[in-house]
């Protein structure tokens, strides 16, 4: 197993807790202005998902269908908050989220198949 992805696997959860902490965060947070960054926002959208079900995806429980539909549920949540908060909801960043949900589980399978694991967690 490739050493970089052992302890990815072994805190899936409190990592994806960690990053799923961060997005709420960072899009309920109010702003005057978005601050500049490089790349569009829907881009950020979409890494920042799909690094939310990576390790959840490496993982495999076999509830990861319902790990992806809570994942989906959230994003839908904030995008409703958001105009209470000065920020703005669109229907676009939902389906950039769920393309980066589906980008993760893709790259898991990528990486997976490129770098076998043993399966012993």
């Amino acid at each position: 197993m490739i050493k970089l992805l052992t302890p990815i696997r072994k805190y899936w959860k409190a990592i994806t807790l960690f990053i799923l902490t961060g997005i709420t965060i960072l899009s309920l947070v109010p702003l005057a202005e978005l601050p500049p960054m490089p790349g569009s926002d829907k881009t950020h959208h979409i890494i920042a998902y799909g690094l939310l079900m990576f390790p959840a995806a490496l993982r495999k429980p076999a509830y990861l269908p319902v790990i992806g539909l809570f994942f989906i549920c959230w994003s839908g949540a904030i995008e409703l908050i958001q105009p209470f908060v000065n920020r703005y909801g669109e229907f676009q960043d939902l389906a950039a989220n769920i393309t980066g949900l589906v980008c993760g589980f893709l790259a898991e399978n990528l990486v997976t198949w490129l770098l076998p694991m043993n399966s012993e967690l």
